[in-house]
């Protein structure tokens, strides 16, 4: 695939559809749009939108757009994801998109495939395969797809290796209410955001926030950079040009032993933090407003014995620590479940470090009362 660079696209923009709040179709939405108007959103009217300037003015004619070359150097590799649904309780099929991660495995959002064994796989150019779900992790929405015999032109989407910087350009491609081979556009409007999972009552680490439009079926699909790099899976929208993406780093982690393994086990201290703003300071007595208090250790996790509540966390293996999400986040990327972390932290006025071993997360419908946002129990805000 050719690869294309920045500094040939410099100065250049193009219009981004606009789009509605939300991401791919859930279980109870009516997310079956029909066939032939979803062949209808043809590739070309996606692609072939007229290249602007700086100034918004049309290009000059033989210019073309960076988003038409990225376009057209993907969309082969992206795919229409949907599985069937039972009909009980006036459940439907669900509905959005994926990509070609490696080999012949399709990547999408668990909460597109939800627990089906199998999903249908329809390809650019029109061509279908049934598809066998080989893993699925609700904690990071990613889903691995088997497809066998994919067409040759379906090749694999290369991974980025580290988080972009914030305000690279970005396209959205997938199969928004269906319609394939839709394209839109934005930047990346910030990094290590924690976002909501669709299928449960916690969040994912390490997200990417952008204000390309994003709509119910765009979920599972890339986010690709201008030169035709994933920077993450789509997720979720929120409307007002927000839109989340799983992170290209988590999801180097999480698919492999999806593939391998089907499942992903995600590291887990049991407590429960809350940031130390000025007015936590102030009515704890603690020495600076920065760091994580511990607010509850659970018993049985691993954080029973080693931590107590009215700790403040302020560092992880040397790694200074003030949010959840920078936490979170270091954990989900640089550690495993059986890996010990050296906290540093304040106790009864005095600085100290402590060695923990983390353990494996719960999974979601087995957690103890008290649900979870991140891999730490939630505290209620008081």
């Amino acid at each position: 695939m050719k690869r294309l660079t920045r500094r040939s696209y410099l100065g250049l923009t193009v219009a981004a559809s606009a789009g509605l709040a939300g991401c791919s179709t859930g279980t109870d939405s009516n997310s079956d749009t029909d066939a032939g108007a979803a062949q209808q959103a043809t590739e070309t009217s996606n692609a072939t939108t007229p290249g602007t300037n700086a100034n918004g003015e049309n290009a000059s004619e033989g210019t073309e757009s960076p988003y038409t070359e990225v376009y057209r150097e993907t969309i082969g590799s992206v795919v229409l994801v949907s599985v069937g649904g039972s009909g009980a309780g006036g459940r439907r099929g669900g509905q959005g998109s994926g990509f070609m991660y490696r080999d012949q495995y399709v990547i999408t959002n668990a909460h597109v495939v939800r627990d089906a064994p199998q999903a249908q796989v329809q390809f650019a150019r029109g061509e279908s395969r049934t598809g066998r779900v080989v893993g699925r992790d609700a904690y990071s929405d990613l889903a691995a797809i088997e497809v066998s015999n994919p067409p040759s032109y379906a090749d694999p989407l290369p991974i980025a290796t580290e988080e972009p910087a914030i305000g690279t350009r970005v396209a959205a491609i997938g199969s928004p209410y269906g319609f394939e081979g839709s394209i839109t556009s934005g930047i990346v409007s910030a990094v290590n955001r924690s976002v909501p999972a669709p299928q449960g009552n916690f969040e994912i680490p390490n997200a990417i926030q952008t204000d390309a439009p994003v709509n119910p079926g765009n979920s599972g699909g890339p986010l690709v950079d201008l030169e035709g790099e994933v920077q993450g899976v789509i997720n979720s929208g929120g409307g007002d040009n927000i839109a989340f993406a799983i992170s290209a780093p988590l999801v180097r982690k999480v698919v492999p032993a999806l593939i391998e393994n089907g499942e992903y086990e995600h590291p887990y201290m049991g407590v429960a933090l809350r940031p130390v703003t000025e007015g936590l300071a102030g009515q704890r007595n603690l020495q600076n407003a920065r760091g994580l208090l511990v607010a509850e250790v659970l018993s049985g996790t691993p954080a029973a014995g080693t931590l107590r509540s009215g700790d403040v966390l302020v560092a992880v293996d040397g790694e200074r620590v003030d949010t959840r999400e920078g936490l979170s986040s270091y954990l989900e990327l640089r550690t495993s479940p059986g890996d010990t972390v050296t906290l540093t932290l304040r106790r009864g006025g005095e600085r100290r470090q402590v060695e923990l071993t983390l353990g494996t997360r719960p999974d979601p419908e087995s957690t103890p009362s008290g649900s979870r946002r991140d891999g730490f129990a939630r505290v209620r805000p008081q």
